[in-house]
């Protein structure tokens, strides 16, 4: 048996043999936004994300180390 399965049948008889309410109320908050997507995104957000991605994989971006670089540059001609 695999750990995926032993985890699933531990706690499967865990839920099972369990009468606290405020548990299972949790574990079924829990199920229930795991089924649910955890952010809504409008269909602009999803299309910045994928011009986003394009302008990665294309190699048009800065590493947070050049941001910083630049910053710094930037405010000591302030």
């Amino acid at each position: 048996m695999d750990i995926s399965s032993q985890i699933k049948d531990s706690l499967i008889s865990r839920i099972q043999a369990s009468d606290d309410l405020i548990f299972l109320k949790t574990l079924q908050t829990i199920f229930d936004s795991s089924e649910q997507s955890l952010f809504q995104l409008t269909k602009e957000q999803e299309e910045s994300i994928a011009i986003s991605r394009e302008q990665i994989k294309a190699g048009k971006f800065k590493t947070n180390d050049q941001v910083i670089s630049e910053m710094k540059e930037w405010l000591s001609k302030k």
